[in-house]
C-alpha cells in the first residue's frame, strides 16, 4: 500500500484538482440550477459510479503494465508530471470559461423533476464517457504507487476509489450550495476566474514537484 507521506500527498493534490472547476463542476452546479437540488444529488452520484467504473478499468490495464516495466512506472510518472502542469496552464489560459458556462445557465429555465433512475443515468453517463477522466487517472495515479510493496493494480483501484468519493462529497456540497454560490460569484465574476488561476498556479507547481522527485 501506499506510504503514510504518499497519501497524504495524494489526499492534498486530489482535493486541489477535484476543487478547480471544470466539467464536473460545472454540470453539477448546472443541474442543480435547472433542475433542482434532488436531481443534482442523483447526478451526483451516478457521475460517481461511472467514475468508479473508469477507475476499475484503468487499474486493472495500468497495473499490469506498471507492475510489468519499471521503466514504463517511470515515463507514466514524467508524464504525468507534465500533464499535470499543462492542467495548471489550461486552467490560466482558460479561466474566464467557467465565468461563461455558469452565465450561460438560466435560474428561471427549471424543468419538470426527472425520474431518479434519468438522472442517475445523466451522471453515469457524463462520468464514463468523459476522456479526460481517463487520461487523468493515467497520468495521475501511478505518482501515488508505493511500488516496491507490490500488487500495484490494487493500490490504483484504491486510489481511484476515494478520489471518486472525495468527488463526489465535493460536487454534493456544490449541488446543495449551487444558489448561494451563483450569488456569490454574480457580485463579482472575478472571483470564479481567481479561482481557476489560483489552481493554475498550484497545480504547476505539484507537476513541476512531481517531475523533481526521484
Amino acid at each position: 500500500m501506499p506510504t503514510t507521506s504518499q497519501w497524504l500527498a495524494f489526499v492534498i493534490a486530489s482535493a486541489l484538482f477535484i476543487q478547480v472547476p471544470g466539467p464536473s463542476l460545472l454540470f453539477t452546479i448546472g443541474r442543480a440550477l435547472t433542475v433542482g437540488r434532488r436531481d443534482a444529488l442523483l447526478s451526483v452520484v451516478g457521475n460517481a459510479i461511472g467514475v468508479t467504473t473508469q477507475v476499475l478499468l484503468v487499474a486493472v490495464g495500468l497495473g499490469a503494465v506498471v507492475a510489468a516495466s519499471t521503466h514504463a512506472y517511470l515515463a507514466l510518472k514524467i508524464v504525468g508530471a507534465v500533464y499535470v502542469v499543462y492542467l495548471g496552464v489550461q486552467a490560466i489560459r482558460h479561466r474566464a470559461d467557467a465565468r461563461a458556462a455558469l452565465d450561460a445557465v438560466e435560474t428561471s429555465a427549471v424543468v419538470l423533476r426527472a425520474s431518479a433512475r434519468r438522472s442517475l443515468r445523466v451522471g453515469f453517463t457524463v462520468g464514463v464517457t468523459n476522456p479526460k477522466t481517463i487520461v487523468f487517472f493515467v497520468a495521475f495515479l501511478p505518482q501515488f504507487v508505493n511500488e516496491p510493496a507490490g500488487h500495484t493494480g490494487l493500490q490504483l483501484a484504491l486510489l481511484g476509489l476515494i478520489f471518486g468519493v472525495m468527488a463526489a462529497c465535493s460536487d454534493s456540497v456544490w449541488a446543495l450550495a449551487a444558489g448561494k454560490a451563483r450569488d456569490w460569484f454574480a457580485r463579482k465574476p472575478t472571483r470564479l476566474d481567481k479561482l481557476g488561476v489560483a489552481g493554475g498556479v498550484m497545480m504547476i507547481g505539484l507537476g513541476t514537484a512531481m517531475a523533481a522527485s526521484e
